[in-house]
């Protein structure tokens, strides 16, 4: 895809599924905020995207914080241009079975993913509506569908969907999309995390789960972020509101 050259910024971008969509995006010709916790988790992905002749910047910020996503999101247009494309990837994990679940297990998925999502979205949009064009692309996951041990980040998941379906109808008459992806199971830390959670050897885990999936594989960052540069594309200026599951396969 031919693409005129934007400013993108995506959250959650020091490794998994941030890092590859941020060094895709850069390798579809934008400029882009590799945005994390801190700055120096950023460089390793900022320093592969500069290595293939691509241009980004390292920010460090905790989405769930105002202050800090206005400075990193006013640091972004000064230093690269006003942002156009946003990638609200950041998340956490806190699984638990609910009896077990603390609030502050609670309380933490719901402010990475969801108030993150707002915030980052909110100082973004800013940008975007001056320029009358705009792609915000929400991650979201299968859990959002229900998921053992994960009350806390299926809300979360599914409230990033309610999130992109109002964003898409209070920003479209600005040219702004908004758009989820849904991952299913994705080979990455989170991931290994999870089947460490539940005392299974990481390739054992990911074997178990890609012979449930109708593809006979897991599913890579790779495949992500190829999704998400399609909605953050031109081409996708029609696609608004939508959530679209990369699973390998149908989902009940």
């Amino acid at each position: 895809m031919s693409q005129t050259p934007r400013v993108a910024i995506v959250t959650g971008a020091a490794r998994g599924i941030g890092a590859a969509t941020a060094q895709r995006l850069a390798a579809e010709g934008h400029s882009v905020a590799v945005l994390d916790l801190t700055e120096d988790s950023a460089k390793a992905t900022v320093d592969a995207i500069t290595e293939a002749g691509g241009r980004a910047i390292a920010l460090g910020a905790d989405v769930s914080d105002t202050e800090q996503v206005d400075a990193a999101v006013r640091t972004t247009a000064e230093r690269l241009g006003p942002p156009a494309i946003l990638v609200n990837n950041a998340g956490v994990i806190r699984d638990n079975l609910l009896f077990k679940m603390t609030d502050d297990d609670w309380d933490t998925v719901l402010r990475v993913h969801l108030r993150g999502a707002f915030l980052m979205s909110r100082a973004a949009q800013a940008y975007m509506t001056e320029q009358g064009w705009g792609r915000i692309v929400n991650l979201s996951s299968s859990s959002a569908l229900g998921n053992r041990g994960q009350a806390n980040y299926s809300a979360a998941k599914a409230g990033m969907q309610g999130f992109t379906k109002t964003l898409a109808i209070e920003l479209g008459k600005f040219g702004i999309t908004a758009n989820a992806v849904a991952p299913g199971f994705i080979a990455t830390e989170m991931t290994r995390a999870t089947a460490e959670r539940v005392g299974m050897d990481f390739e054992e885990f990911k074997a178990a789960r890609a012979a449930q999936v109708p593809v006979r594989r897991v599913g890579v960052p790779e495949d992500i972020a190829a999704t998400v540069a399609f909605l953050a594309s031109e081409e996708a200026g029609y696609v608004s509101g939508q959530v679209i599951y990369v699973a390998g396969g149908p989902l009940d």
